[in-house]
């Protein structure tokens, strides 16, 4: 497969946009694996170089590799129904309304973005104890919208997290190479955050994970090789056909299936992917695909949004273009 030819597309990408540096890594169902950097950890004629053993903030891989796999592991062993409401777990759900859409909505639409929550919301602007933001959170009236990827949807399956085990997300244990909170020095910095007044690292990026002190839809970091232990351990399920991927390939809703987003025209994946990939993409510039016809996965982690979110990286462009490479026989 086309790793080398990977590389070749980053380091041309990373030479004619402001992305800082970048870290691929590629493994195969029978364990090898490949790891490349590329480029400078933050701006700057001084920066130390991007290496591979660099941490970065995932963002939203946070929901597949942490809270996805966390809710299916308390499905599997009987203490949750993915079909049954949240309120089994969260019972003071929307408790004021006891007729709500809210206190309606189960494990698995969560888990598939098919719920009427919006894609998001500043909920950090609303306070700053974690305690009060969980229960705003909780009993907002929340007004119902179309389906969408929605933020909301992990933030309440994080809540359930603490309460299905009794403490906080940022006491949960993690895998070598996956952390909460990650060596500063070691991680690459995202934004330059204008509410916190500094650059963020080993700080989360995302704004209400923040807020929260932990969540279910970011707030995590990993290196580029706990993220391939990662997606080795799934190849090794699938091979294994324990069942766990034949689950998160089946589709909820349009090209949603169980947490992942599915392969579909015109996805982040590229083209050359099976019809059997799944993956899933991080705000701040991070992303893990495996293609399980063909016992492949890959992650691209990047810092994209170092300075400022607010440039045009073409990140989707490059999402596909190393996807492609990394596909092609």
């Amino acid at each position: 497969m086309g790793f080398a030819r990977a590389t070749t597309v980053i380091a041309a990408h990373l030479q004619r946009t402001p992305i800082p540096g970048a870290v691929l890594g590629q493994v195969l169902a029978d364990g090898s694996r490949r790891t490349w950097s590329c480029g400078q950890r933050e701006t700057g004629d001084d920066a130390p170089g991007m290496e591979t053993d660099t941490w970065f903030d995932l963002a939203s891989l946070t929901k597949v590799i942490f809270t996805t796999e966390r809710i299916l592991a308390h499905a599997a062993a009987g203490r949750i129904d993915l079909d049954a409401p949240l309120i089994s777990v969260i019972p003071d759900l929307h408790q004021y309304h006891a007729g709500s859409w809210q206190r309606q909505v189960t494990f698995r639409d969560c888990l598939g973005h098919r719920t009427a929550y919006p894609a998001v919301e500043p909920i950090y602007t609303y306070g700053s104890d974690p305690a009060t933001l969980r229960a705003f959170v909780l009993q907002r009236n929340w007004q119902p919208g179309p389906q969408v990827y929605s933020d909301i949807n992990f933030i309440l399956l994080g809540i359930a997290l603490e309460r299905l085990e009794g403490r906080t997300i940022h006491q949960m244990e993690l895998a070598p190479g996956l952390s909460f909170a990650p060596p500063a020095d070691q991680t690459a910095p995202t934004e330059a955050c204008s509410w916190r007044g500094r650059v963020m690292r080993g700080e989360v990026h995302d704004e209400n994970c923040y807020a929260l002190q932990g969540s279910g839809h970011a707030g995590l970091f990993g290196t580029i090789d706990g993220v391939l232990d990662f997606a080795s351990g799934l190849l090794d399920r699938h091979a294994a056909q324990d069942g766990h991927c034949a689950l998160l390939l089946t589709p909820l809703r349009d090209t949603r299936g169980h947490g992942w987003e599915l392969a579909h025209e015109g996805w982040h994946g590229g083209s050359a992917a099976s019809a059997r990939t799944i993956g899933h993409t991080g705000f701040t510039g991070t992303g893990l695909w495996l293609d399980l016809d063909r016992g492949c996965g890959w992650s691209l982690l990047t810092n994209r949004v170092h300075p400022s979110r607010h440039v045009e990286t073409e990140i989707l462009d490059l999402r596909r273009a190393v996807g492609e490479a990394i596909l092609e026989d």
